[in-house]
């Protein structure tokens, strides 16, 4: 059982992991978007669609990082007030968890529905690009189960470990000893 646990947190790690990692890629292709609209402006050329397609590509990368920065601590937490809790910090943290695990799974149950609706319907983007809308909102989609997977992850950990298990506090206590 303990060996299934192990394997089943290193499918989960590499799963949050390589979304950072399609971030990341997301980021760069803005970057190539960028170079190739300045080129195309110094030639005299034109590159239609060029700032929705950089904004399709900055909205994946956010969606995409979602679970990665919560696995390693970097999403804004509300650490004060759980660290004012002192003794009943883990309640206040299943609490949050929670929170935060009913509201990514609603979330991503809508972001789905949005993008099936949108593909169904045949829904066009209005900028220059007129790109299928389902293409870009299904990185949104992806990401947010991501993220409620992610969530629905430190949640159970928490409530059967008593440490949901992000790397950020990890390292803060090996500070504090």
């Amino acid at each position: 059982m303990l060996a299934a646990g192990r394997a089943l947190r290193r499918v989960l790690d590499t799963i949050y992991t390589a979304g950072g990692v399609v971030a990341a890629l997301f980021l760069i292709a803005i970057l190539v978007i960028i170079v190739l609209q300045m080129l195309a402006r110094w030639t005299g050329q034109v590159f239609p669609g060029a700032t929705d397609y950089a904004g399709y590509c900055m909205a994946a990368a956010s969606f995409f990082a979602f679970a990665y920065a919560l696995n390693h601590g970097a999403h804004i937490r509300v650490s004060i007030f759980l660290n004012a809790l002192g003794s009943k910090r883990r309640w206040g943290e299943l609490w949050c968890f929670l929170i935060g695990t009913a509201a990514t799974t609603y979330f991503a149950w809508y972001a789905v529905r949005g993008t099936y609706w949108s593909w169904k319907l045949k829904d066009i983007s209005q900028g220059l690009d007129a790109t299928p809308v389902w293409i870009p909102q299904l990185s949104m989609s992806i990401g947010t189960i991501l993220l409620a997977i992610c969530f629905w992850d430190h949640l159970i950990r928490i409530i059967f470990t008593g440490s949901h298990g992000i790397k950020a506090d990890l390292i803060e206590q090996s500070h504090a000893e």
